[in-house]
């Protein structure tokens, strides 16, 4: 998660620039920077490189890599962007989100706006006369979704904000397969549901270390609304599910010996991860013997592995 540093102060206090007030050029670039969540697209393109040389059975073109990581980072960083300019309010009052720029101020609500929206236009044309215009729908589709239906709808009304929410971090999957074939395949809807399974405990165990966060403003993240236990519980049938899947490109010939080797091992270690917390769930652990982060940072761990090993497999069959 990308939070920007600047002066600390409660959370809560909204630091609006009087007019005319000294903003730097340099902390206003870092501040539109920030906006787009850098540390959230590596991760997003993480998964869409590694997917065009599966689709290219190979190394694709470099200028269509470059291109479409480009577009993808102008695509997350406008959802980014609008987020923030949504969840605003909630934001000033959450201790994670505290220091970013449309809450201290370093950014006007206006400009972060407008900032996102341009993003959100740039990178459509982008990929549509760059890439191909089955990538830009992609593109703009996943936009839209993660603006409107889960920061908008979803996040404040439902528990299940973040399994539905997650469909737009998965579509950087259908984006770098696109982009290499202008089509669809069965291996790219596999990766996109991959994905799906891996974000709820991905992000849930973050969700129970700063659930004070969440249900200070209200939002019903699942561990704000249920039990250690039960998050667990959740966490685990996700797990398997999401382990199952990855599994079911091998038989379905897309991948071979590598592949399920490395969905084999850093599976079975995510496995032992989520037992292990729910065990901890079930022994009423709280506190930082809980170790739920310890799942959390493994997840990165593995969908970097996992998706490297989708790079590699093609040149090992």
């Amino acid at each position: 998660m990308c939070v920007t540093a600047v002066e600390s102060r409660p959370a809560g206090v909204v630091l609006t620039p009087s007019p005319g007030g000294h903003r730097p050029f340099g902390a206003r670039v870092k501040a539109f920077v920030a906006l787009t969540k850098p540390r959230i697209i590596e991760l997003l393109l993480i998964t869409t490189v590694p997917v065009m040389f599966l689709a290219e059975q190979g190394v694709p073109d470099l200028w269509l890599v470059l291109a479409t990581c480009f577009g993808g980072y102008l695509s997350a960083g406008g959802a980014n962007a609008l987020n923030m300019y949504i969840d605003r309010d909630i934001d000033a009052l959450m201790d994670r989100t505290a220091q970013r720029p449309l809450v201290t101020g370093m950014v006007s609500p206006r400009e972060g706006l407008v900032f996102g929206l341009t993003l959100a236009v740039v990178s459509t044309l982008w990929f549509g006369l760059l890439v191909n215009w089955l990538s830009a729908w992609l593109s703009l589709g996943a936009l839209l979704f993660y603006v409107v239906i889960y920061t908008m709808i979803l996040k404040r009304r439902t528990a299940q904000n973040i399994v539905w929410g997650g469909i737009a971090g998965c579509m950087p999957v259908l984006i770098g397969w696109s982009s290499v074939t202008n089509s669809m395949s069965w291996a790219a809807v596999i990766l996109f549901m991959v994905i799906f399974f891996w974000t709820p405990p991905h992000y849930w165990p973050l969700s129970m270390k700063v659930k004070e966060d969440y249900a200070r403003v209200g939002v019903p993240m699942l561990p704000v609304v249920a039990s250690h236990k039960v998050v667990a519980k959740q966490i685990v049938l996700y797990s398997w599910v999401m382990v199952a899947v990855s599994l079911l490109l091998t038989p379905l010939g897309y991948t071979g010996w590598f592949y399920t080797a490395v969905a084999l091992a850093t599976g079975g270690w995510w496995l032992w991860e989520a037992h292990g917390l729910l065990n901890r769930a079930k022994a009423e652990v709280t506190g930082a013997k809980l170790k739920e982060m310890r799942l959390f940072h493994w997840s990165i761990t593995y969908v970097s592995l996992l998706f490297v090993a989708v790079a590699v497999d093609p040149f090992l069959r």
